[in-house]
């Protein structure tokens, strides 16, 4: 049985719709890595409704600083905690907008704006939730960075050292991101694949094209090591997973002249992988290949995969989303990566939000109503979250 909301006054509903909220939060110009004002804003839209907020800065340039946000505030004993995870930093909001991407502006039945749908879209429809959430319900916080677009070292990551300092642990949480397809609700993210990015680099010896005998070219034993990779299966997927798969991104090998061996190759690839792997285990499998060939190899993984197995917690957010659209969401791992990655390693965790269509791109825009039916299912989710 759903709870009584508080009662609250038309202009205040109004001044606190998911759709205000958001043209607050994207007035301000957060691009990764995000400090500041957008802190305080969200900050002034938390601290009456109850919570204890806390903002600090971490990390140094050129991945910094970043600032981050935690929000709590404490329920009833022997209810769940529940946490609503995001980010308030956004991609550089590139040419061609036919309005301001920092000025929020309503165009039919859209509001644009950089970060409409990825994400200030989804945490202005949180708040908005929280507006007309009773109190006697079990804990609620709020775990948002500034660095989630940018290469995330010193946002979620930072947040979750800054949480077990202090022995505060969520027992569930949502994330935010742009999960939706084509319609609100049509799709969740119960796991995301793994990735990681490899740098192989063949040194050789440069020399005249005509005396190919005193020098040692560094792009034939490269095509060799690109060769021997493409040929690899890494597996057929999992129930859950499709297959993994490599990518290659970059062949470089510079010579500014026609007639010189050059002295060095360089190439790179990515790897999404499922949780047959590891970062670490696929390093290794390319790097006797490279090492065989006498090439180096720089693997940097980016995050593990992981699975929040359907049960419990997938079947309370599904009951929400269909209650609001009538929709049943389909369980996927597919996608990119997001710091639910991250976040998995504390608590289950479930990606969910607003359509992902124009994310990232120029004219990025939320529909209006979605913005206001993403509200209810976050209000309705999050009293079936804390029982």
């Amino acid at each position: 049985m759903r709870r009584k909301k508080p009662e609250h006054s038309q202009q205040s509903m109004t001044e606190n719709s998911a759709l205000n909220l958001a043209k607050r939060l994207i007035k301000h110009h957060s691009i990764t890595p995000a400090t500041g004002s957008v802190f305080e804003e969200l900050e002034s839209m938390l601290e009456p409704l109850g919570f204890e907020v806390t903002r600090f800065i971490a990390g140094e340039a050129p991945d910094g600083p970043v600032e981050n946000l935690f929000a709590i505030r404490k329920g009833t004993e022997n209810q769940r905690h529940f946490a609503f995870a995001g980010h308030l930093d956004v991609v550089p909001p590139g040419e061609g907008w036919e309005s301001n991407p920092f000025e929020p502006e309503e165009r039919g039945d859209l509001l644009y704006g950089r970060g409409a749908v990825d994400m200030k879209g989804s945490i202005a429809a949180y708040v908005a939730a929280l507006h007309v959430l009773p109190h006697d319900i079990g804990t609620i916080s709020l775990i948002i960075t500034g660095d989630e677009e940018g290469p995330a070292r010193f946002g979620t990551v930072a947040l979750m050292e800054w949480m077990a300092e202090r022995d505060i642990k969520p027992d569930l949480c949502l994330v935010g991101e742009p999960t939706s397809v084509n319609r609100l609700g049509d799709m969740m993210k119960i796991g995301r694949r793994g990735s990681v990015n490899m740098w192989i680099t063949v040194n050789g010896t440069q020399g005249h094209v005509a005396y190919p005998h005193n020098a040692d070219n560094p792009i034939t034993k490269l095509g060799k090591i690109l060769s021997e990779i493409d040929e690899l299966e890494l597996d057929q997927g999992t129930d859950w997973f499709q297959p993994s798969n490599i990518e290659f991104t970059e062949i470089n090998a510079p010579n500014p002249a026609h007639n010189v061996i050059p002295a060095q190759a360089k190439a790179r690839l990515s790897i999404r992988f499922n949780d047959q792997h590891t970062g670490a285990s696929l390093s290794d499998l390319i790097r006797e290949i490279v090492e065989r060939h006498g090439g180096e190899l720089d693997p940097i993984i980016s995050g593990e995969p992981f699975l929040t197995p359907p049960g419990d917690f997938s079947d309370l957010l599904s009951t929400a989303i269909k209650s609001a659209t009538g929709v049943d969401p389909e369980l996927s791992t597919s996608g990119g990566t997001s710091d639910a990655r991250f976040l998995s390693k504390i608590c289950p965790v479930i990606e969910f939000g607003l359509c992902n269509a124009t994310m990232h791109k120029v004219d990025e825009a939320v529909a209006i109503e979605d913005l206001k039916t993403l509200t209810q299912i976050y209000e309705h989710f999050t009293l079936l979250a804390t029982a």
